[in-house]
């Protein structure tokens, strides 16, 4: 992977991981008023989409389970989950697994342009970059919500 596009990973996701190990687990399938979801989703959806666009899950990759495409896909949510639902421990696993798996790609793959545009992006390292966005996005997300959260239980 270029390096600079492996330091803005490796930055995103650790603090990401860093930001769900510090979580009060009893705060992480709160979900507060205003917001669409629980912090919960948002990590699954976060390992998930990344596992999307860095791996072409669930067609190429075999790394996560099938079924986290219904529990963490755009457009999915808590109240619609059946079956078997991963900890917040396991998806903090799987996210630094899964930054192993990125940091192993070969660096010529970033420059291959896809064979269709997607949200914009031309090329595997634009894509890369788009997941980077995403999931900075997310973790924004959960931060706001677990200040949310915090502060309620509080009062």
């Amino acid at each position: 992977m270029s390096e600079l596009l492996l330091k803005s990973f490796e930055l995103t996701r650790s603090k990401l991981v860093r930001n769900v190990e510090t979580l009060n687990e009893a705060n992480t399938d709160v979900q507060p008023v205003g917001f669409n979801n629980t912090i919960h989703w948002h990590v699954g959806h976060v390992l998930t989409v990344a596992e999307q666009v860095m791996f072409g899950f669930p067609k190429k990759s075999t790394s996560l389970p099938a079924n986290y495409m219904e529990l963490f896909a755009t457009g999915t949510k808590p109240a619609d989950w059946q079956g078997e639902v991963p900890s917040i421990q396991e998806l903090a696993e799987q996210l630094k697994d899964q930054i192993k798996r990125i940091k192993g790609i070969p660096a010529e793959s970033f420059s291959e342009r896809l064979k269709t545009p997607f949200l914009g992006q031309e090329t595997y390292g634009e894509l890369a970059n788009f997941a980077i966005f995403h999931e900075a996005n997310h973790l924004g997300q959960i931060q706001a919500m677990n200040r949310v959260i915090e502060t309620a239980n509080t009062k």
